[in-house]
């Protein structure tokens, strides 16, 4: 097992802030509280101590208030400790009846929950109704956790509905909290017309409360003429390459096809710029020590693109390397956090990525929604039915080389292919995912400078969720998500529909979970519905927590296929109509606003 990380990011992580509240009336009623109302404070840090970690791999860290909190003054120390602690996430609980609005949590940028106990002696639901009229009525949204069942009043147990719901908004409080304050690297402008690399600065400060930060590509020219990397890494780096990139054949005619030191000045190429992107994303201290003390300091970038296409990719070799050996779990240095780069500068499949890799702790899939394959277009070019969770079609996830290895499936859980946190990847998971894939050179017709792109086919039986962000004029930013697994096909069928477009680039097979109506009627309907040519694919279905991060936003969803009993929103979204509903959602968000208004 790999060892957890430092943070690499400027700023210390954040961490879930507990508030014990209680009735503030001296004279028996408190003094008979305190003892159950700091043991829940108790039990939900451990919960959430045990089962979630930050993105390096460490256990959340929980700060629990000093006091419990029966008034102003005691809501106002919780805030200044929690403010010197760190705090990004609050969560209230309570067993009992307490003055709301003198005691919840004011701070508007905060994601906030409140459990209150389901008990008969005192009234917990009756404060967590309280409170959250408070919370709706200041335009503080809060999600209430109410457990189904009634517990006696020495219960210390957290009831298994209460801890999914805790754990699900806790792990979408902690992406908003954790996204506060870094930024995103555009590296080069606008790819070839695609909207999602015309970065919007607004959208980032005003949704995220990022920043956006711009570096022309010539930067890696400069650093690579100059050496301004670490070339002791640069070295170890390429050894690694050689050893466990397998170059696959050439797929372009032989009259265009490079030499072979030609081709290994490429390998060298893109090993530099893996490095120089990389440097570029969070900084490099060995650069200081070589005397580049800006270049040392990076951009604190939590995600990052890299144009390519076509001003670079027309002269120099493509970034197919970097951006799938960076989105990967390990390279040369052994294992460690992916880092989310985008393919031509798609910010809104960067955003997407991110919002999964965060969810979830793992590497991101970036892929073109390339092809819809109908059962009888399938029939027609190959004579093969298509059958079992491909039998109503299936949609073709392939992009140029740029997808994280770990895409490949062939990591494990319980003997089932899955991508999984960089901690829990065994060496010999490692090695299965290289040897899976093969680097082609690039086509030429496309990249004219060369370069080189993975290939690999991802396995089946993986559930997945695809998921994008699209900008609209005048509505702002809407989320997709699509539930659905991988599928493994007939070698045959996937040879003759690989074939048909490029087969040097990874492909992923995907089947959506249809629900008969709306977007997800059919297969068709899913391809037919996707707002961009992107999408993000993250392990597991993460439909559920990724609606939870957006109401944080206040990102309206537009399509998706999460059942409505795993829908968690704040409470105020049922004054705006049934808590399933599209039209709730749109509402709710266009009356909040985005969660950092007009920007940090």
């Amino acid at each position: 097992m790999a060892a957890q990380g430092d943070y690499r990011l400027i700023g210390s992580l954040p961490k879930i802030g507990i508030r014990p509240v209680i009735d503030g009336r001296r004279g028996g009623v408190r003094e008979s509280l305190e003892g159950q109302t700091m043991g829940m404070a108790k039990a939900v840090a451990e919960l959430l101590t045990k089962n979630l970690r930050y993105p390096n791999g460490k256990p959340v860290e929980c700060v629990i208030a000093d006091t419990t909190i029966g008034g102003v003054a005691e809501a106002a120390r919780t805030a200044e400790k929690f403010a010197r602690e760190g705090v990004g996430v609050s969560i209230t609980v309570t067993p009992c009846w307490c003055y709301g609005s003198e005691t919840i949590d004011m701070d508007p940028y905060i994601p906030k929950a409140i459990w209150g106990f389901n008990g008969t002696e005192r009234p917990g639901a009756v404060y967590l109704a309280a409170a959250l009229a408070a919370h709706n009525q200041k335009g503080l949204p809060a999600f209430g956790i109410y457990g189904r069942d009634v517990q006696d009043a020495g219960d210390t147990t957290i009831p298994e509905d209460v801890k999914q719901k805790l754990l699900q908004f806790a792990r979408a409080g902690l992406a908003v909290a954790i996204m506060r304050g870094k930024s995103y690297l555009a590296i080069g402008g606008v790819s070839m017309g695609i909207a999602g690399s015309i970065v919007d600065p607004d959208f980032f400060e005003s949704y995220l409360g990022m920043r956006v930060e711009y570096v022309d590509m010539s930067e890696l020219v400069r650093r690579i003429e100059e050496k301004i990397y670490d070339e002791e890494e640069y070295e170890k780096a390429l050894a690694w390459v050689k050893q466990n990139c397998k170059e696959g054949r050439d797929p372009n005619p032989p009259a265009r096809q490079a030499s072979k030191e030609r081709k290994d000045r490429e390998w060298e190429t893109v090993v530099k710029m893996t490095l120089i992107i990389r440097d570029l994303m969070v900084g490099n201290p060995k650069l200081a020590e070589l005397g580049y003390l800006e270049e040392a300091e990076g951009h604190n970038a939590i995600a990052a693109g890299f144009q390519g296409q076509r001003q670079w990719t027309d002269h120099f070799p493509n970034g197919d390397f970097t951006e799938a050996i960076l989105n990967s779990s390990f390279d040369w240095n052994g294992l460690r956090e992916p880092f989310i780069l985008a393919t031509e500068n798609d910010s809104l499949n960067a955003v997407a990525m991110l919002f999964g890799h965060l969810l979830t702790n793992t590497a991101q899939v970036f892929a073109d929604v390339r092809t819809y394959w109908s059962p009888e277009a399938v029939e027609r070019v190959t004579g093969r039915k298509l059958t079992g969770l491909a039998s109503n079609g299936i949609i073709h996830l392939i992009n140029s080389g740029s997808a994280a290895l770990d895409g490949t499936g062939q990591q494990s859980i319980d003997g089932q292919p899955a991508i999984k946190p960089f901690w829990e990847i065994t060496p010999e998971e490692v090695k299965k995912c290289l040897d899976a894939a093969t680097w082609h050179p690039a086509i030429r017709e496309y990249f004219r400078g060369g370069g080189f792109s993975v290939s690999f086919l991802t396995k089946g039986g993986m559930p997945v969720t695809m998921s994008r962000i699209n900008i609209v004029k005048g509505l702002g930013p809407v989320l997709q998500i699509a539930e659905g697994y991988t599928v493994d096909l007939p070698e045959d069928i996937h040879y003759f529909l690989n074939e048909r477009t490029n087969p040097t680039w990874p492909t992923t097979w995907f089947v959506p979970i249809l629900t008969g109506k709306g977007p997800f009627k059919d297969v068709y309907s899913v391809m037919n519905n996707w707002g961009a040519n992107h999408a993000a694919v993250s392990y597991g279905h993460i439909g559920a927590e990724l609606i939870t991060l957006a109401s944080i936003l206040r990102i309206p969803v537009c399509m998706h296929n999460v059942p409505e009993e795993r829908i968690f929103r704040p409470s105020a979204w049922g004054a705006f109509g049934p808590v399933d509903s599209v039209d709730t959602d749109y509402r709710a968000c266009q009356n909040l606003g985005p969660l950092y208004g007009r920007g940090m």
